[in-house]
Protein backbone atom coordinates (compact mmCIF):
# COMPACT_ATOMS: atom_id res chain seq x y z
CA UNK A 1 0.00 0.00 0.00
CA UNK A 2 1.46 3.97 -0.76
CA UNK A 3 1.84 6.33 2.01
CA UNK A 4 -0.81 8.52 -0.12
CA UNK A 5 -3.62 5.53 0.63
CA UNK A 6 -2.48 5.42 4.08
CA UNK A 7 -3.17 9.28 4.59
CA UNK A 8 -6.29 8.84 3.10
CA UNK A 9 -7.50 5.94 5.07
CA UNK A 10 -6.08 8.06 7.87
CA UNK A 11 -8.22 11.02 6.76
CA UNK A 12 -10.84 8.60 6.89
CA UNK A 13 -10.52 7.33 10.37
CA UNK A 14 -10.21 10.87 11.56
CA UNK A 15 -13.72 11.83 9.92
CA UNK A 16 -15.63 8.73 11.53
CA UNK A 17 -14.10 9.90 14.79
CA UNK A 18 -15.14 13.38 14.35
CA UNK A 19 -19.04 12.73 12.86
CA UNK A 20 -19.11 10.31 15.81
CA UNK A 21 -18.42 13.17 18.44
CA UNK A 22 -15.08 11.57 19.78
CA UNK A 23 -12.88 13.89 18.14
CA UNK A 24 -13.05 17.79 16.55
CA UNK A 25 -10.09 19.66 14.45
CA UNK A 26 -9.77 22.20 17.07
CA UNK A 27 -8.80 19.31 19.84
CA UNK A 28 -6.78 17.30 17.49
CA UNK A 29 -4.61 20.34 16.74
CA UNK A 30 -4.12 21.39 20.53
CA UNK A 31 -3.20 17.55 20.81
CA UNK A 32 -0.75 17.73 18.24
CA UNK A 33 0.86 20.72 18.33
CA UNK A 34 -0.15 21.63 14.52
CA UNK A 35 -1.71 24.40 13.91
CA UNK A 36 -5.84 23.98 13.10
CA UNK A 37 -5.60 25.68 9.70
CA UNK A 38 -2.90 22.88 9.14
CA UNK A 39 -5.24 19.91 10.50
CA UNK A 40 -7.76 21.34 8.46
CA UNK A 41 -6.56 21.21 5.12
CA UNK A 42 -5.51 17.31 5.78
CA UNK A 43 -8.65 16.83 6.65
CA UNK A 44 -10.18 18.28 3.25
CA UNK A 45 -7.57 16.91 1.06
CA UNK A 46 -5.60 20.47 0.79
CA UNK A 47 -2.19 19.43 1.82
CA UNK A 48 -0.56 15.64 3.32
CA UNK A 49 1.40 15.00 6.34
CA UNK A 50 4.71 14.27 6.92
CA UNK A 51 5.89 10.87 7.95
CA UNK A 52 6.81 12.81 11.29
CA UNK A 53 3.01 14.43 11.15
CA UNK A 54 1.38 11.05 10.63
CA UNK A 55 3.44 9.74 13.24
CA UNK A 56 1.94 12.45 16.21
CA UNK A 57 -1.83 11.88 14.93
CA UNK A 58 -1.16 8.27 15.09
CA UNK A 59 0.31 8.90 18.33
CA UNK A 60 -2.40 10.98 19.92
CA UNK A 61 -5.28 8.82 18.61
CA UNK A 62 -3.32 6.14 19.59
CA UNK A 63 -4.34 4.23 16.53
CA UNK A 64 -1.52 1.66 14.79
CA UNK A 65 -0.35 1.86 10.62
CA UNK A 66 -1.97 -1.67 11.09
CA UNK A 67 -5.27 0.30 11.39
CA UNK A 68 -4.57 1.70 8.22
CA UNK A 69 -3.60 -1.10 6.08
CA UNK A 70 -6.18 -2.50 3.64
CA UNK A 71 -7.46 -5.96 5.84
CA UNK A 72 -8.05 -7.88 2.71
CA UNK A 73 -4.37 -7.52 1.08
CA UNK A 74 -3.14 -8.21 4.48
CA UNK A 75 -5.19 -11.21 4.32
CA UNK A 76 -3.82 -12.07 1.23
CA UNK A 77 -0.12 -11.95 2.39
CA UNK A 78 -0.49 -13.35 6.21
CA UNK A 79 -2.49 -15.78 8.38
CA UNK A 80 -3.28 -15.05 11.28
CA UNK A 81 -4.14 -18.11 12.53
CA UNK A 82 -1.46 -20.90 12.06
CA UNK A 83 -2.11 -24.04 9.60
CA UNK A 84 -3.27 -27.23 10.63
CA UNK A 85 -2.49 -30.54 8.71
CA UNK A 86 -4.41 -33.34 10.52
CA UNK A 87 -8.58 -33.06 10.14
CA UNK A 88 -9.02 -30.50 12.71
CA UNK A 89 -8.87 -26.41 11.82
CA UNK A 90 -7.81 -23.45 14.09
CA UNK A 91 -10.40 -21.09 15.27
CA UNK A 92 -9.41 -18.07 16.50
CA UNK A 93 -11.55 -16.91 19.99
CA UNK A 94 -11.63 -13.42 20.10
CA UNK A 95 -13.58 -10.71 22.69
CA UNK A 96 -16.68 -9.50 20.74
CA UNK A 97 -15.50 -6.08 19.85
CA UNK A 98 -12.97 -8.08 18.10
CA UNK A 99 -15.60 -10.45 16.27
CA UNK A 100 -16.62 -7.55 13.88
CA UNK A 101 -13.07 -6.24 12.92
CA UNK A 102 -11.93 -7.98 9.17
CA UNK A 103 -8.47 -8.61 10.08
CA UNK A 104 -8.12 -10.02 13.20
CA UNK A 105 -4.65 -9.17 14.75
CA UNK A 106 -2.46 -11.10 16.73
CA UNK A 107 -2.52 -9.52 19.99
CA UNK A 108 -6.31 -9.60 20.44
CA UNK A 109 -6.37 -13.64 19.59
CA UNK A 110 -7.38 -14.83 23.41
CA UNK A 111 -6.88 -18.84 22.31
CA UNK A 112 -7.47 -21.04 19.69
CA UNK A 113 -10.08 -23.77 19.28
CA UNK A 114 -10.11 -26.87 17.13
CA UNK A 115 -13.18 -27.80 14.75
CA UNK A 116 -13.20 -30.82 12.33
CA UNK A 117 -12.96 -29.43 9.01
CA UNK A 118 -15.31 -31.56 7.30
CA UNK A 119 -17.75 -29.95 9.86
CA UNK A 120 -16.86 -26.59 8.95
CA UNK A 121 -16.70 -27.51 5.05
CA UNK A 122 -20.34 -28.56 5.26
CA UNK A 123 -21.26 -24.84 6.04
CA UNK A 124 -23.22 -23.28 3.73
CA UNK A 125 -22.20 -19.47 3.03
CA UNK A 126 -24.38 -16.90 2.22
CA UNK A 127 -22.23 -13.83 1.79
CA UNK A 128 -23.61 -10.26 0.91
CA UNK A 129 -21.17 -7.19 0.42
CA UNK A 130 -17.79 -7.61 0.82
CA UNK A 131 -16.81 -10.34 3.05
CA UNK A 132 -13.98 -12.38 0.75
CA UNK A 133 -11.28 -10.68 2.61
CA UNK A 134 -12.53 -11.81 5.84
CA UNK A 135 -11.26 -15.01 7.92
CA UNK A 136 -14.36 -17.08 7.65
CA UNK A 137 -14.90 -18.66 11.03
CA UNK A 138 -14.14 -16.58 14.58
CA UNK A 139 -15.08 -17.48 18.25
CA UNK A 140 -16.62 -15.64 21.15
CA UNK A 141 -17.61 -16.80 24.51
CA UNK A 142 -21.26 -15.44 25.54
CA UNK A 143 -21.25 -13.29 28.73
CA UNK A 144 -24.26 -13.43 31.49
CA UNK A 145 -26.56 -11.02 29.78
CA UNK A 146 -25.92 -12.57 26.33
CA UNK A 147 -26.16 -16.69 27.82
CA UNK A 148 -29.78 -15.68 29.61
CA UNK A 149 -31.08 -13.65 27.07
CA UNK A 150 -31.07 -16.89 24.65
CA UNK A 151 -31.54 -19.25 27.09
CA UNK A 152 -31.87 -22.11 26.63
CA UNK A 153 -30.10 -21.58 23.22
CA UNK A 154 -27.24 -20.30 24.78
CA UNK A 155 -26.08 -19.96 28.34
CA UNK A 156 -23.60 -17.62 30.03
CA UNK A 157 -19.75 -18.40 29.11
CA UNK A 158 -20.76 -21.03 26.49
CA UNK A 159 -18.74 -20.91 23.26
CA UNK A 160 -20.17 -19.29 20.19
CA UNK A 161 -18.72 -20.51 16.91
CA UNK A 162 -19.51 -17.53 14.19
CA UNK A 163 -19.75 -18.05 10.51
CA UNK A 164 -18.81 -14.33 8.96
CA UNK A 165 -19.61 -15.38 5.44
CA UNK A 166 -23.27 -15.98 6.47
CA UNK A 167 -24.34 -12.41 6.57
CA UNK A 168 -27.41 -12.46 5.10
CA UNK A 169 -31.14 -12.37 6.70
CA UNK A 170 -31.85 -15.85 4.38
CA UNK A 171 -32.68 -18.68 7.12
CA UNK A 172 -30.40 -21.10 6.83
CA UNK A 173 -33.11 -24.28 7.64
CA UNK A 174 -36.36 -23.73 6.31
CA UNK A 175 -38.88 -22.60 9.46
CA UNK A 176 -36.15 -22.00 11.80
CA UNK A 177 -34.94 -18.39 12.80
CA UNK A 178 -31.18 -17.88 12.78
CA UNK A 179 -29.28 -16.41 15.37
CA UNK A 180 -26.57 -14.25 14.72
CA UNK A 181 -23.83 -11.99 16.26
CA UNK A 182 -24.79 -8.61 15.94
CA UNK A 183 -22.78 -5.45 15.82
CA UNK A 184 -23.74 -2.86 18.21
CA UNK A 185 -22.41 0.17 20.14
CA UNK A 186 -19.15 -0.85 19.25
CA UNK A 187 -19.78 -4.61 20.59
CA UNK A 188 -21.69 -7.25 19.27
CA UNK A 189 -24.56 -9.13 20.82
CA UNK A 190 -26.36 -12.42 19.82
CA UNK A 191 -29.81 -12.32 19.16
CA UNK A 192 -32.54 -13.47 16.61
CA UNK A 193 -32.61 -10.42 13.88
CA UNK A 194 -35.60 -8.86 12.34
CA UNK A 195 -35.55 -6.16 9.48
CA UNK A 196 -38.68 -3.39 10.00
CA UNK A 197 -38.29 -0.58 7.83
CA UNK A 198 -34.96 0.83 8.75
CA UNK A 199 -34.60 -0.15 11.80
CA UNK A 200 -33.49 -3.65 13.00
CA UNK A 201 -35.38 -6.10 15.60
CA UNK A 202 -33.28 -7.85 17.65
CA UNK A 203 -35.60 -10.60 19.41
CA UNK A 204 -34.21 -12.80 22.56
CA UNK A 205 -35.31 -16.54 22.57
CA UNK A 206 -35.71 -16.11 26.67
CA UNK A 207 -39.43 -13.90 27.01
CA UNK A 208 -38.22 -12.52 30.40
CA UNK A 209 -35.80 -10.33 28.01
CA UNK A 210 -36.97 -7.40 26.24
CA UNK A 211 -36.74 -6.95 22.45
CA UNK A 212 -34.25 -4.45 21.36
CA UNK A 213 -34.90 -1.74 18.14
CA UNK A 214 -31.72 -0.31 16.34
CA UNK A 215 -32.04 2.44 13.84
CA UNK A 216 -29.70 1.95 10.66
CA UNK A 217 -27.31 4.74 10.18
CA UNK A 218 -28.05 6.07 6.72
CA UNK A 219 -26.53 4.76 4.12
CA UNK A 220 -26.05 1.39 6.21
CA UNK A 221 -27.67 -2.05 4.99
CA UNK A 222 -28.81 -5.13 7.42
CA UNK A 223 -25.44 -7.32 6.15
CA UNK A 224 -23.50 -3.79 7.68
CA UNK A 225 -24.49 -5.16 11.41
CA UNK A 226 -24.79 -8.58 10.92
CA UNK A 227 -21.39 -9.91 12.14
CA UNK A 228 -22.41 -13.57 11.07
CA UNK A 229 -24.54 -16.22 11.69
CA UNK A 230 -23.97 -18.69 14.79
CA UNK A 231 -23.33 -22.10 13.21
CA UNK A 232 -22.26 -23.55 16.82
CA UNK A 233 -22.43 -23.52 20.56
CA UNK A 234 -20.67 -25.06 23.03
CA UNK A 235 -22.21 -25.42 26.39
CA UNK A 236 -19.77 -27.05 29.08
CA UNK A 237 -21.29 -28.79 31.96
Amino acid sequence: MKFRALQENLRKALWDRIEEGELTGLRLARETGFKQAHISNFLNRKRGLSVEGMDKVLNVQRLSILDLLDPGEINKRASIAPPSEDEFDNVLLVEGAVARQPLIMNMKVKDILKFKKSFLRKLRPEIEGDREGWERFVIIRADGRQGMSMYPRLLPGATVLIDRHYNSLKPYRKGESNMYAVARDGDCTVKYVELAGNHLVLRPHNQAYPVEVMAMEPGKKVHDYLIGRICYVGIET
